[in-house]
């Protein structure tokens, strides 16, 4: 499957942002999708996302009640919604795929095969 995310770009503190990933060559639905982050010299972390075939999401707990993902199967979509900005937020966030990894290793960003190119969000104080 290959993915392409877009969306990022500055905004200030307390703004909006919305990132769109798209999928192609694979159903979206039958992978587990998931938004990482990585900021300069820090490791890539998980943001949210879906296990396959799962209808509930996961969130890192700071992003919990700003960040909202979802996904549209019949798009072969998956949206980050994130509302409420911080500066702490800048990163390169990245959409990443994965038909095979087990429910506890969703966050673990080695487990994915699959990795859009990455878009650049930056929040200015």
């Amino acid at each position: 499957v290959q993915l392409q995310a877009s969306g990022g770009g500055l905004v200030q503190a307390g703004g909006s942002l919305r990132l769109s990933c798209a999928a192609s060559g694979g159903t979206a639905s039958t992978y587990s999708m998931s938004w990482f982050r990585q900021a300069p010299g820090k490791e890539r972390e998980f943001v949210a996302g879906f296990f396959r075939r799962a209808n509930n999401a996961q969130y890192k707990d700071s992003v919990k009640g700003r960040f909202t993902v979802s996904r549209d199967n019949a798009k072969n979509m998956v949206y980050l919604q994130m509302n409420s900005l911080t500066p702490e937020d800048t990163a390169v966030y990245y959409c990443a795929a994965d038909a095979r990894l087990i429910l506890s290793s969703m966050r673990d960003f080695r487990q994915y095969n699959y990795w859009g190119q990455g878009t650049q969000v930056t929040v200015s104080s």
